[in-house]
């Protein structure tokens, strides 16, 4: 019996055997998927949840080295879908039978952005007769905040802490007060605290980042004992701080071999939680987010922003369906989700399992 077959007829998780299942190779590797496999269908099962995205905005406060709409960059033209096109964005959602929506922005944290999601909050649940399940991403706000959003009908809130490492934190966000390593783990603590379904993730393929890191990441996750998780390769920008350093970014192949391979090894670690399969893993390589469905996702958000918007959105370079609408993301999902050998879940909230046994 191999390393990693023990590894996993053991189940026993710590830093030294993640690392093993992160280098497994051949039939090792095929071993790891399999069981990845098995276990999502046991525990999930073979349905796909799907999330209508709404980028809202792309203004930000925050200027971390990875991402294209840092605040510093001057070449994006900053906007904030108007609150008819929004409410567009909504009714395709439910009428779609996606089950649940996502509103994703830069990290605002004055008052007239947090009223702004607050009365979004009740058009969908007016707009979905209360059906239509809540995540957002807006970033790190006040307990009081993350409350305020709680009690107008949001659900589930994704705040990726992209490295649990925070050596590594600082080599993707400058070290100042707007991006400091412990207010991002109290952030999260705090949606916890509020009864939200709580996610996180990181990027796969940095620079600076080792296996060791990677191996921690997924024991962190573990450890804090989140709902859902949002993770993928790390996609470069030209126009970011961290462009400089692209020639220690490993290649596609292995960006793409490591990503799965995380994927996997957490729903083999947690098995009852909601992993998303990310648009990044698309910008690797064509199928690359059917793979991660194999590999153990059960999760995809279809765009719903209007294609007007979607250009200025870019967090990445590369990033595919700039040029669809809505209705061309929900064609290219349902194929995808077909091709991947996956059933469509149309109007099911898609709650993590964990979550109910959690609280």
């Amino acid at each position: 019996m191999s390393a990693v077959s023990k590894i996993l007829a053991k189940g026993l998780f710590n830093k030294e055997s993640i690392i093993t299942l992160l280098n497994a190779e051949g039939i090792d590797k095929d071993i790891l998927f399999a069981k990845a496999a098995e276990i999502k269908q046991e525990y999930v099962g073979n349905q796909v949840h799907l999330r209508g995205l709404i980028e809202l905005t792309n203004k930000c406060t925050k200027n971390c080295y990875y991402c294209g709409i840092g605040s510093s960059n001057k070449k994006v033209q900053r906007y904030t879908v108007p609150m008819p096109e929004v409410e567009n964005a909504i009714k395709f959602t439910y009428d779609s039978g996606y089950g649940s929506v996502v509103i994703q922005t830069g990290e605002l944290q004055n008052e007239s952005f947090i009223k702004q999601i607050e009365d979004i909050l009740h058009s969908i649940n007016k707009i979905g007769n209360g059906e239509i399940g809540v995540t957002l991403s807006c970033g790190e706000q006040t307990i009081e905040t993350y409350q305020r959003w709680r009690e107008a009908g949001a659900h589930r809130y994704l705040l990726r802490i992209e490295s649990s490492n925070k050596d590594l934190y600082y080599k993707l966000h400058p070290r100042d007060k707007k991006h400091d390593f412990e207010t991002r783990l109290e952030a999260l603590k705090n949606l916890q605290k509020c009864g939200y379904q709580t996610g996180t993730g990181v990027m796969i393929g940095l620079p600076f980042q080792t296996i060791e890191n990677l191996a921690d990441d997924l024991i962190f996750m573990r450890d804090f004992d989140i709902d859902m998780c949002g993770m993928g390769p790390y996609i470069e920008h030209i126009d970011t701080k961290l462009y400089e350093y692209k020639h220690l970014v490993p290649s596609k192949e292995i960006r793409l071999d490591l990503s799965l391979k995380m994927i996997a090894i957490l729903r083999i670690m947690m098995k009852d939680i909601n992993i998303a399969s990310t648009t990044a893993m698309q910008t690797l390589v064509d199928g690359g987010r059917e793979m991660a469905l194999k590999a153990g996702a059960n999760i995809l958000m279809p765009n719903t922003t209007p294609g007007l918007y979607r250009e200025q959105y870019a967090l990445y370079d590369n990033k595919p369906g700039l040029d669809e609408e809505a209705e061309d993301s929900k064609q290219s999902i349902e194929k995808l989700i077909e091709r991947a050998g996956c059933i469509t879940a149309y109007g099911e909230q898609g709650n993590a399992p964990h979550y109910s046994l959690r609280i």
